[in-house]
């Protein structure tokens, strides 16, 4: 089983900027394509960032591109969503996800492990 903590969430002004990481434990060997998701209130889960086993591929939804970098430390087991230039309608609860399928994995059902989230709030 793998086990996924996200942290760094908080609230920010518009414009400001937030690092999350999402630290991986346990049977971490079957990681993979690794991803973020958000999901605001009433919403559905949308993927915003994905990114293949050793980094070299990464995909953005067109609504961050610009602003946020994905990247992952695989000595260190934390995948990491960098967020610049936030807007309000950014907030959302983020949600790290893992897949037992190499690449870049872009489906929200080959995902094969979920975190808690953490909650992002930018207040305009």
């Amino acid at each position: 089983q793998v086990r996924l903590v996200e942290s760094g969430g908080g609230l920010v002004q518009a414009g400001g900027s937030l690092r999350l990481s999402c630290a991986a434990s346990g049977s971490i060997f079957s990681i993979h394509g690794m991803g973020w998701y958000r999901q605001a209130p009433g919403k559905e889960r949308e993927l915003v960032a994905a990114i293949s086993t050793g980094g070299g591929s990464t995909y953005y939804a067109d609504s961050v591109k610009g602003r946020f970098t994905i990247s992952r430390d695989n000595a260190k087991n934390t995948l990491y969503l960098r967020m610049n230039s936030l807007k309000p309608e950014d907030t959302a609860m983020y949600y790290c996800a893992a897949s037992n399928l190499p690449g870049r994995v872009t489906t929200k059902n080959q995902y094969d492990y979920w975190g808690q989230g953490t909650q992002v709030t930018v207040s305009s």
